[in-house]
């Protein structure tokens, strides 16, 4: 049985392997597309609409344990490029 896991922005759960695992580095988020860099991770669906989800809601300083400002500029990136293949 696959491993399943929340989305930090819709909120519902998936199978792990449908969800982009991000994490924090120097107050960058990053995504983490193998899934095995070091720390605490979160995990958000690959869809614009779930990024902006998760932006709104302050989603990632929370489930990341950030405090101050977050840049996630890397992942939205990364959303974008994926979207314009």
């Amino acid at each position: 049985m696959e491993p399943v896991r929340t989305c930090i922005g819709c909120r519902s759960r998936a199978p792990r392997s449908s969800l982009l695992r991000v994490v924090s580095q120097n107050s960058q988020v990053v995504a983490d597309d193998s899934a095995v860099l070091p720390g605490r991770g979160a995990w958000l669906h690959p869809t614009l609409e779930c990024y902006r989800l998760a932006v709104r809601k302050r989603a990632f300083g929370r489930a990341l344990r950030i405090r101050g400002e977050v840049d996630t500029g890397n992942v939205e990136n990364r959303l974008n490029t994926s979207d314009d293949q």
